[in-house]
């Protein structure tokens, strides 16, 4: 089943892709190469044509598209049902014109494959499958029922019916092939798009949540003057009423309040901080932050660290991303999500590279799809089997992609593979493992990145008073 027929991106793939407008354009200027063509074959060429009948079929188009501007706003998007509508009568229209014409002796009967073209980019399987099943029909009736093409001498021009025969296959086949392979390349194109556009939407919420703990450091400095009036008030209220029970136990309650706010703000005020003021941080840092959310999830996950040349104090820092984070969340998540009950987090390092190990006990990637993890909206062929086995998880096929897609815009390159399958992955021991990804840096372009992002502004300029 093809995303365009389930999930949420269903409806704006079958609606609203092509405007009025353009359809409108572009059939102004079929009906102009039309008009143009049989006026030079009629009057430069000789051919002996029925201009009545054809320009009838002309003013056909001429008709829709003015009823089109008159009736309907040029910016409106059709719905499937109405551009197949519009599709189907440019059909039919041409397959006119051809049988006055000659039929498939007429060279412009190439044209047909149009209409099943565009269908085949913009509409679902059904639309475009019935649109290429009347195409088939009305070729063949055109190459055997027409009018023939007659030359001022009366000489009947047509092809040998052999020619005819080639181009009658030739015409089913590029209808076939042109359906499947330009609806394949759409398809394809669209899912990118949207896996694009929900990346996006990823890393925009991570910044955001990034910008919000700026935001609440700047609220609790901000709000700790005036509490700390507040509280020299109340202190004092509180000797002022040492001899009004009632007056002063409201004012201790205000102090007590107070000191709560305080400790909250406090709080509040270091995560901020964090978010705010830390743009490098060491890799071990980082890993633990980008698994914080998943640690209380009763799956065991480990995290380790080591240096292939023993170097165990100078840790590589990195920028402190927001895309290097939620791409490596999302690759533990996963881990999480397919996990028996432990997940492996492994940082190694050495001067050249930086390397994360992310592998879990389960059963691995499948072997179907291992070659293509990390494209868009990737479904296993036991996915059913695997809601069943964790109904919790109703993943869309983007976790991953968004995972390598951010995490490449870091520099990093992303590996999959099982821990059965291991290539040259590790040197360590991966006997029990499932499913594994690794992250690796080069570290000098990584560690150079986040000192320029540490850059200082320059001297401090002296200015006069």
């Amino acid at each position: 089943m093809s995303i365009y027929d389930d999930g949420i991106y269903a409806q704006s793939a079958r609606n609203g892709l092509v405007r009025l407008r353009t359809l409108i354009i572009l059939r102004w200027l079929a009906i102009l190469g039309q008009a143009i063509t049989i006026l030079i074959s009629k009057f430069f060429i000789g051919l002996q044509i029925e201009l009545s009948f054809c320009f009838l079929a002309i003013s056909a188009s001429v008709l829709i598209n003015l009823v089109a501007i008159f009736l309907f706003p040029a910016n409106r998007r059709l719905p499937e049902r109405d551009f197949l509508a519009m599709l189907l009568f440019d059909l039919i229209q041409l397959a006119v014109l051809l049988y006055l014409t000659g039929g498939l002796n007429n060279p412009f009967s190439i044209l047909i494959l149009a209409p099943v073209t565009v269908s085949a980019m913009t509409l679902r399987p059904f639309s475009t499958f019935f649109l290429s099943g009347l195409a088939i029909i009305l070729v063949s009736i055109l190459a055997f029922d027409h009018l023939p093409l007659i030359t001022e001498s009366g000489e009947i021009i047509s092809l040998p019916i052999l020619f005819v025969f080639g181009f009658w296959v030739a015409l089913m086949i590029g209808i076939v092939f042109l359906a499947f392979y330009a609806r394949r390349v759409a398809s394809e194109t669209h899912l990118m798009s949207q896996a694009l556009l929900a990346t996006q939407m990823a890393l925009s919420r991570e910044q955001k949540l990034t910008d919000l703990g700026g935001v609440v450091a700047a609220a609790a400095h901000e709000l700790g003057t005036p509490l700390a009036t507040i509280n020299l008030a109340s202190s004092e209220l509180i000797e002022e009423l040492k001899n009004n029970s009632e007056l002063m136990d409201d004012a201790v309650l205000i102090r007590d309040q107070v000191e709560r706010c305080k400790i909250i703000l406090d709080s509040m005020g270091r995560n901020g901080k964090d978010d705010l003021h830390v743009k490098n941080v060491p890799i071990i840092n980082l890993i633990e932050e980008a698994a914080e959310p998943h640690l209380n999830r009763n799956k065991t996950i480990n995290l380790s660290s080591t240096s292939d040349n023993n170097d165990k104090i100078n840790v590589p820092s990195i920028n402190r991303k927001p895309e290097i984070i939620h791409g490596l969340r999302n690759l533990i998540q996963n881990a999480v999500d397919f996990s028996n009950s432990e997940v492996w987090v492994e940082t190694i390092w050495d001067e050249h590279e930086i390397k994360i190990l992310i592998s879990d006990d389960g059963d691995g990637y499948p072997s179907d799809i291992l070659s293509r993890i990390g494209d868009p909206f990737i479904r296993r062929r036991d996915a059913l089997a695997s809601r069943q086995k964790r109904p919790e998880y109703e993943g869309m096929g983007l976790g991953l992609f968004i995972a390598k897609t951010l995490l490449e815009r870091s520099g990093a390159n992303i590996e999959f593979s099982n821990g059965f399958d291991m290539k040259t992955m590790s040197s360590l021991d991966f006997q029990s493992r499932g499913a594994i990804a690794k992250v690796t840096w080069v570290r000098q372009i990584i560690e150079d990145r986040a000192k320029d992002a540490n850059i200082a502004l320059g001297d401090n300029q002296r200015f006069e008073v």
